[in-house]
Order: C-alpha cells, then structure tokens, then sequence
C-alpha cells in the first residue's frame, strides 16, 4: 500500500493525536497554514479512513479491571474466517489480528471482571466452531496504552 501523505498530514495527524479536539484554527495556527488547508486535509483524510475522530478513554477509569491477550488455535483452518467474523462481534474485543506461528488468532479483550473474563474465554469463544485451543494471557497492570508515534514511519 502506498504511502500518499505528505509532511503536512502527518503534522496535522500529530496535533489531532495530541488533541483530538484541537480546532482547525488551532491546528492552523500552529502549523502556520490557512485553515482551509486544514480543513480540506483532515476532510481528506477522515473520508479515507486514515482518521477516526473519536473519544478515547482511559478503561481502568470506567470500570475496565480485566485485561487479557488470547492466543486461538483454529482447526481445521478453514474455519479461521468464520471464528474472526464471530470474534469481531464481541464487544469486549479491543484488537484482533491472525498471526503467524503457534496461534492463528491473536485477541485482546477487556472486561470489567477476571469473572467476566472466564465467562468470555470459557462459555463463549471456547465454543466457537473451529476453536481447537485457547491461550490466555492476563494482563497484570498496564503502564502504556496509546496510539503509534508517526515519527517512527519517517
């Protein structure tokens, strides 16, 4: 996939990471470009999915005290397609990726209880169709939760 952001986009996705709620006059300002150009780039680039203006919140501030990282073995592999469709549903799925190696599935999920977080692994994705194994790695205390640093692309 090619890259089609210039120097300015990534400027502009900076400051919105900064502050979601950074006005175009603000981002202008700073930026030292009109703010039509601002607007007409982030339009751009909410319409391209590049951005999703969103409120973010912290989870451990709202009730969220179960963390886990769930590693799915699905046999046979045919299955994988449906097991992920049935695991993007789950609102308590935070991320979800296949992978290679071991496990076919990578999921985080967060809930507001290790009980809640048993019933989850146990009477829901255990019984998917497909799901041969589960591994489950409990999150004891996390000490980073953010967005990537667009300087590492450059």
């Amino acid at each position: 996939m090619e890259n089609k952001l210039d120097e300015l986009d990534f400027l502009i996705l900076k400051e919105l990471q900064k502050d979601g709620r950074a006005s175009f006059t603000e981002i202008a300002d700073k930026l030292k470009v009109s703010i039509s150009n601002i607007r007409t780039r982030v339009t751009k680039l909410i319409e391209e999915k590049t951005i999703q203006i969103v409120g973010r919140i912290n989870p451990q501030n709202v009730g969220f005290n179960a963390y886990a990282n769930i590693a799915v073995s699905v046999r046979p592999a045919h299955f994988i397609p449906k097991v992920v469709e049935t695991l993007m549903k789950m609102p308590e799925v935070s991320f979800l990726a296949n992978t290679s190696g071991e496990f076919d599935i990578e999921v985080d999920i967060m809930t507001k209880n290790n009980e809640q977080l048993h019933e989850l692994v146990n009477k829901k994705i255990a019984l998917i169709d497909g799901v041969f194994q589960t591994r489950t790695t409990l999150y004891m205390n996390v000490h980073k939760y953010a967005q990537p640093d667009l300087d590492l692309i450059k």
